[in-house]
């Protein structure tokens, strides 16, 4: 990884971490939930950033490495299915489904 965009990223990533405690006491909290609302997509913001930089430097430095070693067809394939979990490629994820918030607990579970 390139320094610049390692100490980019890290530092972004601390920062969403400090951010995302606070987010967590306000729950705790039971803040007013447009506060919270607000301050989690901040959060969602700031991770998209992060997933910028991780972009740029895979553009950077592994596309090319992959390609000079003939490996342009997987690196491609392999950033196509990392894009699939970029929101800003795919939209927003769907967390509520049939009126249930997502809890992270396993449906599965009884």
């Amino acid at each position: 990884m390139k320094p610049q965009h390692k100490r980019s990223a890290l530092n972004r990533l601390k920062t969403v971490r400090g951010h995302l405690n606070a987010v967590i006491q306000m729950v705790e909290g039971e803040r007013y939930c447009p506060q919270v609302m607000k301050q989690v997509s901040a959060l969602e913001a700031s991770l998209e950033r992060v997933n910028r930089i991780l972009l740029q430097n895979h553009l950077e430095t592994c596309v090319p490495r992959a390609i000079r070693e003939g490996r342009g067809d997987e690196v491609v394939e392999e950033l196509l299915e990392s894009l699939k979990y970029t929101s800003a490629v795919t939209g927003p994820a769907h967390g509520v489904e049939a009126g249930r918030p997502d809890d992270g607990a396993d449906p599965s579970a009884p």
